[in-house]
């Protein structure tokens, strides 16, 4: 039982120890980050650092280019007496590409039943819905577009899950099928 308290005991200062000596900013760094007529901040405060140097570094701005632009020798490696690292500007999300919901319809096209047309959602480049806007209509055909429809459309049809235009021939509704996969593939080319 005395064993288990000092080791849990133990474990809890360790931690406790690490925390704060890893969270403890380096005094080095500290001394950089002011600027250099900065009170309480002196270029002796920067153990390695040339003092001409500490008084030339012009203040970041939050754009790494715009920083090494104006700094004489930026990018070097290796010119002081020890190890300088200068902390990363975060990256922000505006940096990255957004992804934009749009609406891509294809062509009417033609077939020996009536016209068909596509119209898919795409999120980036990718396919999250697809709708057929017309497919065609009366006695036998009804049947067979609404097979071509159920099986290929929406968002969890065929065309979302492969992401193209190779989809296979609902039986007994070729001529509707090919119509589907000319529009939508045309829809996929405005994408890409």
């Amino acid at each position: 039982m005395r064993r288990a308290l000092l080791a849990i005991t133990g474990l809890a200062a360790g931690t406790t120890a690490l925390v704060v000596l890893k969270g403890a900013p380096d005094a080095r760094q500290v001394a950089q980050d002011l600027p250099a007529g900065a009170p309480g901040g002196t270029t002796a405060a920067t153990p390695g650092a040339a003092p001409e140097r500490a008084a030339a570094k012009p203040r970041p701005t939050g754009r790494p280019d715009a920083t090494a632009a104006r700094t004489p020798g930026a990018g070097r490696t290796g010119t002081g007496a020890g190890p300088r690292s200068t902390p990363a500007a975060p990256r922000t999300s505006a940096a990255a590409p957004k992804s934009t919901t749009r609406k891509v319809t294809g062509p009417v096209v033609v077939t020996e039943f009536g016209n068909v047309q596509v119209q898919i959602t795409v999120t980036g480049t990718k396919i999250v819905n697809a709708v057929a806007l017309e497919l065609p209509q009366g006695g036998q055909s009804d049947l067979r577009s609404n097979r071509v429809d159920d099986t290929y459309s929406g968002t969890s049809g065929t065309v979302v899950r492969q992401q193209d235009a190779n989809l296979d021939t609902v039986s007994q509704a070729t001529a509707t099928s090919n119509g589907y996969r000319q529009s939508l593939q045309a829809a996929l080319d405005q994408v890409r």
